[in-house]
């Protein structure tokens, strides 16, 4: 398990951003490193990325503590590959890092990665596809085919900061003892909402907004069985 490559983001004009000014950095590209990486704050008032030098321009609805650093699979960008028919780059979903050997899908929230010699990372939550996400890929209909393939890539929180490059292994140092996947909490927050009330298996390792989203679910609809 390793990184192929940790990719950083320019702020630039797009006619697709909601963000003011109409900036994006989810067009992201390889770099050679290291880069720094750190828990960069609040959405809105912190850094953004938790990478030295990627943009993060929608400030209100992405980056912050519980979204530091986006990671997807080099495995699922293949399948992307063949059932597009187009070359896809490292970056160009917008992830910071391309990993190779890990399946981001059956990962669980709270699973705890140390990457190179010192950067530890907690996976928070998957990533839930926007209108800017709509529009780069040039793909018609492809928010809808992102969401019905669930292969969402990871959001990860940095528990302890450190420094990368391509090529750097990935140890899973942690696994928690329940069965929230990655996979599992994308289809319960976009298309299978009956799955909720299963999330709350994560404890803490689920952010604050998205607890509160499943408890008023479950005010609403109740516990159910996470079926149906």
């Amino acid at each position: 398990m390793h990184l192929i490559s940790v990719n950083l983001g320019r702020a630039t004009a797009v006619d697709y951003s909601d963000a003011e000014g109409g900036r994006t950095g989810i067009g992201k590209r390889p770099v050679p490193g290291p880069v720094r990486v750190v828990a960069p704050g609040p959405k809105a008032d912190g850094l953004g990325s938790g990478l030295e030098g990627d943009a993060v321009c929608d400030r209100r609805h992405h980056g912050g503590d519980h979204q530091a650093v986006y990671a997807y699979a080099r495995e699922d960008l293949d399948l992307w590959e063949r059932e597009l028919g187009r070359e896809l780059p490292g970056g160009l979903f917008g992830e910071n890092f391309t990993t190779s050997g890990i399946d981001l899908n059956t990962a669980r929230l709270g699973d705890r990665w140390r990457v190179g010699a010192d950067l530890v990372l907690e996976v928070a939550s998957a990533r839930i596809p926007c209108r800017t996400f709509q529009g780069a890929p040039g793909e018609s209909g492809w928010v809808k085919r992102f969401t019905q393939a669930a292969r969402p890539g990871a959001y990860l929180r940095v528990i302890e900061a450190g420094s990368v490059s391509p090529g750097d292994p990935i140890e899973v140092i942690h696994r928690p003892d329940h069965d929230v996947t990655v996979q599992l909490w994308f289809r319960a927050f976009t298309t299978e909402r009956a799955l909720l009330p299963l999330t709350l298996a994560a404890g803490t390792a689920m952010e604050p907004k998205a607890h509160e989203r499943v408890r008023l679910y479950v005010e609403k609809c109740g516990a159910g069985t996470g079926a149906g």
